[in-house]
């Protein structure tokens, strides 16, 4: 069985996306982590399914690099509007349906501006700050972000006594570099490693750090592969909406899966 798919990156977070609108691909965590794996697979963060929605352009269905289906992934759902985009499912702006719910975007260029689902809760502890911006998010403030140990400490954290026996938690290190300006590193769950970008993480950062410092946005966040806007809006203490991340997604290369 021969599968048509195709390489997109967002910020170095890079993702196998297929086009199922069929429903064909033979789910499996076997087949998906295999898919995902660096060495003997295509490689990729992760592993995403376009499908149809009744009353959307399309359903996003994401697959961590394990295998696992996954909650919602940020940089995934930018990199799934370019390519439903280049299916030429929509021409400026989109309505998708994702496994934290409904979705808008919309496409200039390179640039892809996807809604994010309203918080309506952030955790504030005495060293760190818990959000969940559709996938949860442990971030804690750091100095020196080029010297913390992402994988080791992070990985810590997500199977430590407190999130691993609720599933663990994603783990990010922030670095305040100036006003409305951030350094943001990630452990991702389901990837198990630091990830070049995560748009989940980069946007619970913005969300925490507008707490922290008071700032009006949007926030610029640097990140591994690149560079990342989070526009907002706080609609009471600790809950905000129109929630916006912006930054790029391209394909990189397209091909066949035999399986």
């Amino acid at each position: 069985m021969s599968i048509p798919f195709y390489k997109y990156q967002g910020t170095g977070n890079d993702f196998v996306l297929i086009d199922d609108r069929s429903q064909t691909f033979p789910v499996s965590k076997a087949l998906i982590a295999s898919i995902c794996h660096r060495r003997f697979g295509v490689g990729s963060d992760g592993l995403i399914l376009l499908q149809n929605a009744e009353g959307y352009d399309f359903k996003m269905v994401y697959f961590n690099a394990d295998g696992g289906e996954g909650s919602m992934c940020g940089n995934g759902g930018r990199c799934v509007v370019r390519f439903a985009n280049d299916l030429g499912l929509f021409s400026d702006s989109t309505k998708f349906i994702a496994v934290d719910g409904e979705h808008e975007a919309s496409v200039s260029g390179d640039t892809i501006r996807l809604k994010m689902s309203n918080v309506k809760e952030v955790a504030q502890y005495d060293e760190f700050d818990f959000i969940n911006t559709g996938s949860p998010h442990y971030i804690t403030y750091v100095d020196h972000i080029e010297e913390v140990d992402v994988v080791n400490i992070g990985s810590e954290i997500r199977y430590g006594s407190v999130y691993g026996p609720k599933g663990g938690t994603n783990v990010n290190f922030v670095e305040v570099i100036e006003d409305n300006h951030l350094s943001v590193r990630t452990y991702e769950r389901g990837v198990e490693d630091e990830t070049f970008s995560c748009g989940t993480g980069v946007t619970a950062c913005a969300l925490s750090a507008h707490l922290h410092k008071g700032w009006a946005g949007p926030v610029t966040v640097e990140t591994i592969g690149g560079t990342l806007e989070v526009a907002y809006h706080e609609t009471a203490p600790g809950e905000f909406s129109d929630i916006y991340l912006i930054g790029p997604a391209v394909k990189v290369f397209e091909g066949n899966l035999d399986i």
